[in-house]
């Protein structure tokens, strides 16, 4: 597993002109065509905070009744983990299946197949970093003051990125073996949505147990991490029990990568 590691990182290394180069197509074919072009990277997460803070706080006052008449307002404890939600939800969606998206770079250039997923991943990373400007504007819109704990903000954002691109190898090979694979992950975006805490707080469940699995769920530990440097002021590391859920995610994750990719790589261009 270790020799599969260490061609994967050469030929993301080697190849990486190229993904970079393709990252920004990929953005670029994405607004082709809108009159509006690059401003739906922007529209669509903004209509969808709008709503659910409408909702939420207008309409429930879950953040009204929820927050201390000193604490920042609750759109932003909405945004700081809603919006690192988008990146994973299209990660769950498209990047699940990346190798049935870019067929050509199977069949026709050869392209090392972990660095589809990378060009993916690097696409929808450049998303994510436009719309944290928008959370960190918003951050100072509310009145908060620059500190120490925004600087975890680039370390999760890497882990971040690490993580998902993993988790694009994996699935994005046993997706080119059997659809149903892509078909299961697609089906558990909306159940993973609502039930990993990106609208609640996950340390307000009643049920130990339950908190103690959320631990072990990375969509949990990235909301509640860029909420910690955001809105709560905590250090991710503070909490070992979400490091360790997240590390163990991470390891099998990677563990299982590994091993799909060297029993099925050779294999994947000629179910295509």
């Amino acid at each position: 597993m270790l020799a599969t590691l260490m061609t994967i990182l050469k030929d993301n290394w080697q190849w990486r002109k190229q993904i970079a180069r393709l990252a920004l197509f990929d953005l670029v074919k994405k607004s082709r065509g809108a009159v509006l072009s690059w401003a739906w990277f922007f529209i669509k997460p903004g209509m969808y905070i709008f709503c659910f803070w409408f909702a939420l706080d207008v309409g429930l006052r879950v953040g009204s009744g929820a927050s201390s008449p000193d604490a920042p307002p609750y759109i932003l404890w909405l945004s700081a983990g809603i919006i690192p939600w988008f990146f994973m939800q299209d990660m769950l969606s498209a990047g699940i299946d990346v190798l049935h998206r870019y067929p050509y770079l199977v069949n026709k250039i050869k392209f090392p197949l972990s660095c589809i997923s990378t060009i993916f991943t690097s696409a929808t990373m450049l998303v994510q970093l436009m719309l944290m400007v928008v959370l960190f504007i918003m951050y100072f819109a509310c009145g908060m003051q620059f500190d120490a704990y925004l600087l975890q903000v680039p370390i999760l954002l890497i882990l971040m990125f690490l993580f998902w691109t993993v988790a694009s190898i994996l699935f994005s090979q046993l997706s080119a073996m059997s659809k149903d694979v892509a078909n299961l992950v697609h089906a558990m975006s909306t159940p993973l949505f609502w039930l990993s805490g990106v609208l609640f707080n996950i340390k307000g469940v009643p049920l130990e147990w339950v908190q103690v699995l959320l631990q072990f769920n990375p969509i949990t530990f990235f909301v509640t991490a860029f909420r910690g440097a955001f809105y709560e002021k905590t250090w991710f590391w503070d909490d070992p029990m979400a490091c360790i859920g997240f590390a163990t995610a991470f390891i099998i994750t990677l563990i299982l990568a590994l091993f799909v990719y060297k029993r099925f790589n050779e294999e994947v261009a000629d179910v295509l």
